[in-house]
């Protein structure tokens, strides 16, 4: 299979599916809603956007996500998962009380049953009796694989015959009828009759179709997800059931083997990734093309856990970065992937390091929002040790608002013993990684983008640990200063080689440290200059915010220095390139620069250079 056309594999394994929903409930009356995004690709070309398909994830086109400003067929936003059954539920709520009859259908899938917000759902869900489909989209693909002697889910004729009589309105009549009859004999019948229909429905259905007869759910399946016959007639009988409670229509869509409904690879279109295999990931990584952050993050932990035996890997989130294979084949049994289960993955985490191991703890910016409150009460409260590094922080491209990490700054710096971290370059994280495995008495965490390195360094070196708090000043210039924190020091650089055309020679200055800040640095900065500029790729409240705290309350405001931040703006950026996105951001080294030149009045050259 082409690695272009692989963002569609989890698009093809639902198409039948897809067809067969959109031939049953009349949408948009009927509300469909979608727990991954990359589900809902024959969604989106059955509900009018076929021509546009060939603009997804690109600036002014179609989002990768269903989204409730793009089309009235999407009556809820897919981001993280785990969102539709909790969403579907609500309007399934408001429409009884509103009186209307419109049907709710949600599609969940195996690795959105994993968070706890499925299961929350459901089991209001049941206690309430609302009347509401859900399709449990299940691709067979797990975090742990099967071992030989484990049964694997399988569709046979008898499956298919027995669903097509479960979902059957006569079954379910029977069935009511006869709850009613053992409820008139008294409680001890009922419940005699309850406990036969549970055993009898647990031998003949799969292992697991109990759990959702418990929490209230209806469960009918397993069914072929690629049959599209046996898809329409078990949904049609379905969707005629009113009154009938909450109904699980498991399909299968996909076998172990199948690749195709795998959502774990985060390949975009033009990247061309290694195959499976330890080796040829290996010696990708060593030709240093298209490296990213996360090629060299860990590589420098595998190093790191090489002499360190307590260091041990917790990843959350949704999908795992193929560079993580490094340290998984390299440590299996230090190694734990618990995909979206975040806030486990926090607190797990917190006990590892109670028992004496380093656990770093990796998770995308976007998905540790889910775990924030893990990491105030079970890590940050406590001063426990866990080292959080996130990935794919600041604007991530075509991924859009959805995936990017804006937020992880302001919402890390603000918890009062976390230490937070981020590198200008791949060698800073490199050393970052070093400083993490180092600080024992608190946690620490450190972010870093989705992007490829800078390329200061082709080879491996093992990091040196850095002092807690300290910068750097990397070029000195008068009378204004740039000061960055993360990647986006490489923007200023480039913004002074532009300011220099104009005269002006700036100072730029790398922070590495959110908290604690360098308070020297800033005292030096504010006195040898009168204008500062923070540049940092996050919103308002974080780095920036720290350093404007500081120079107010230490009086330093009250001199000559005029301070100004460059944020991300307060608004969500749309899919798009990541020099795209940038630009739409105003965080360019164009954009910096011309900042640096309305402050010194020059407003003229600023436009000039913004053309």
């Amino acid at each position: 299979m082409s690695r272009k056309c692989q963002p569609c594999g989890p698009g093809r394994s639902v198409v039948e599916l897809t067809i067969a929903i959109h031939y049953v409930f009349n949408a948009p009356m009927d509300k469909i809603l979608w727990d991954a995004g990359q589900h809902a690709y024959a969604h989106k070309i059955l509900t009018g956007r076929r021509t546009l398909f060939h603009t997804i994830k690109q600036k002014n086109g179609l989002s990768g996500f269903t989204s409730r400003f793009e089309s009235e067929y999407d009556p809820f936003g897919a981001g993280h998962g785990c969102n539709s059954l909790s969403a579907g539920l609500g309007m399934a709520v408001a429409r009884d009380i509103n009186g209307r009859k419109n049907r709710i259908v949600t599609v969940i899938s195996n690795w959105t049953t994993m968070a706890g917000q499925v299961y929350e759902a459901m089991g209001h869900a049941g206690f309430l009796d609302s009347n509401m489909v859900v399709i449990l989209n299940d691709s067979c693909h797990s975090l742990l694989p099967k071992g030989d002697g484990q049964p694997k889910m399988s569709v046979n004729g008898f499956s298919s015959t027995l669903s097509k009589i479960q979902s059957s309105k006569g079954f379910r009549r029977f069935r009511e009828a006869a709850k009613g009859l053992a409820k008139w004999f008294g409680k001890g019948m009922h419940e005699f009759a309850a406990k036969v229909d549970e055993y009898a429905r647990g031998m003949i259905g799969p292992h697991g179709a109990t759990l959702f007869e418990e929490l209230g759910l209806y469960y009918i399946g397993p069914i072929d997800g690629h049959n599209i016959d046996d898809l329409i007639c078990v949904l049609k009988e379905v969707a005629t059931l009113d009154s009938t409670g909450p109904v699980l229509v498991h399909v299968i869509t996909g076998t172990e083997n199948d690749t195709d409904g795998n959502i774990r690879s985060e390949i975009t279109p033009n990247e061309e990734g290694p195959s499976n295999s330890n080796h040829d990931l290996l010696k990708f990584l060593e030709t240093g093309l298209s490296r990213t952050y996360n090629d060299c993050f860990v590589e420098a932990l595998t190093a790191e856990a090489e002499n360190d035996k307590r260091i041990v890997v917790v990843h959350g989130g949704m999908g795992m970065d193929r560079s993580l294979r490094l340290f998984q084949s390299s440590f299996p049994d230090r190694f734990f992937d618990l995909g979206i289960a975040e806030q486990h993955a926090v607190t797990f985490s917190a006990g590892l390091a109670c028992g004496g191991l380093k656990p770093f703890c990796i998770i995308p910016s976007t998905f540790l929002q889910r775990a924030y409150d893990q990491i105030v009460e079970d890590v940050d409260m406590q001063k426990i040790p866990v080292r959080f590094a996130i990935s794919n922080a600041g604007l991530v491209g075509s991924e859009g608002p959805t995936n990017s990490g804006p937020f992880d700054i302001t919402f890390m710096s603000c918890l009062p013993n976390m230490i937070v971290m981020s590198p200008s370059n791949e060698d800073e994280l490199i050393d970052m990684v070093a400083t993490a495995a180092m600080v024992e008495d608190r946690p620490i965490c450190f972010r870093y983008p989705r992007g490829a390195i800078v390329g200061t360094s082709s080879t491996l070196t093992y990091g040196n640990p850095l002092q807690i708090g300290k910068g750097e000043i990397l070029v000195e210039g008068k009378e204004i200063a740039f000061l960055g924190y993360g990647e986006v020091v490489q923007r200023c650089l480039i913004a002074r080689s532009l300011l220099s055309n104009f005269g002006i020679q700036a100072t730029v200055a790398n922070a590495r440290f959110c908290k604690p800040l360098d308070i020297d640095l800033i005292r030096t900065l504010c006195q040898q200059h009168s204008f500062l500029i923070t540049v940092e790729e996050g919103t308002v409240g974080g780095f920036g915010s720290h350093v404007s705290q500081f120079i107010s309350l230490d009086g330093l405001l009250d001199g000559r220095i005029k301070w100004r931040p460059i944020v991300l703006p307060d608004r969500y950026i749309e899919h798009a390139s990541l020099a795209e996105q940038l630009d739409l951001a105003g965080l360019t080294a164009h954009h910096i620069a011309a900042t640096a030149l309305t402050l010194l009045g020059r407003h003229r050259d600023a436009l000039l250079l913004m053309k």
